[in-house]
């Protein structure tokens, strides 16, 4: 397993509200983990959501005594929504954060992961996949056919997100399992870089660098040179190939 990270401000926010973590090795009974998190809240209170939650995400894993991986992901993220609700009740300032969240794990040959928010998990093989469903009215409005895809893509409403942590005493994660093919590469990221880079040149970076640290510095520079509207953040993990069978 190769994995690397990085976040941006982009070219217009003067903070940093995105926060990202890899780790190849093992976190509590998980033998790897991936998160992204996209803050939202005046002054400092997104910045510290989306740090803080992953924060949480880290050491609720250290301590856990799930073993199965679906269990421990809905458990974290229900742990981790309670605390920043607490925290945010405890500081004025605090008041009204949330953030997305998107943690991944791989096991043998197998991708698990949970979204809530509008944060993206792509995979990249022989072409370029969205797995994760954006938790956002501009998605809803197309599943019930109100508009279609190509007009979300550039919706007034787009940043209008449905689901997300620190918002409500309960909060629904969608949990997946997806089989992994030799040479799939796993792609998290925020929205300040799906809004502002098409799949498909993501696909294009990812495939023609040297390295993911190359490719997710490209991913980076590129969403800023398309005009770096929002914070960027990234993770790009490659399960090794004696990791990975080839189905």
């Amino acid at each position: 397993m190769k994995a690397f990270c990085i976040t941006d401000v982009g070219q217009n926010r003067s903070m940093n509200q995105d926060f990202v973590f890899a780790s190849e090795t093992p976190v509590g009974n998980l033998p790897n983990l991936f998160v992204v998190a996209d803050g939202m809240g005046g002054h400092k209170a997104g910045d510290f959501a989306s740090k803080y939650t992953v924060k949480v995400v880290h050491e609720e894993l250290e301590k856990t005594e799930l073993d199965k991986p679906e269990e421990i992901l809905k458990s974290i993220v229900s742990v981790a929504n309670h605390k920043l609700i607490q925290a945010a009740q405890s500081d004025v300032k605090l008041e009204g954060m949330g953030t997305t969240l998107v943690i991944a794990t791989v096991i043998g040959n197998t991708l698990y992961f949970s979204n809530v928010g509008d944060s993206r998990l792509y995979l990249i093989g022989d072409k370029i996949k969205q797995l994760s469903k954006d938790h956002s009215l501009v998605e809803e409005m197309v599943r019930l056919g109100g508009i279609k895809a190509e007009e979300a893509k550039n919706h007034p409403d787009k940043n209008i997100i449905t689901r997300a942590m620190g918002v409500k005493e309960e909060v629904e994660a969608d949990i997946y399992e997806y089989r992994l093919k030799k040479g799939d590469m796993i792609l998290m990221c925020t929205d300040g870089l799906s809004n502002m880079v098409e799949d498909e040149d993501m696909f294009d970076i990812v495939k023609g660098a040297r390295d993911i640290v190359e490719a997710v510095q490209m991913l980076i520079e590129k969403a800023n040179s398309n005009g770096g509207r929002d914070n960027i953040g990234v993770v790009l993990a490659e399960p090794l190939a004696d990791e990975v069978s080839a189905w």
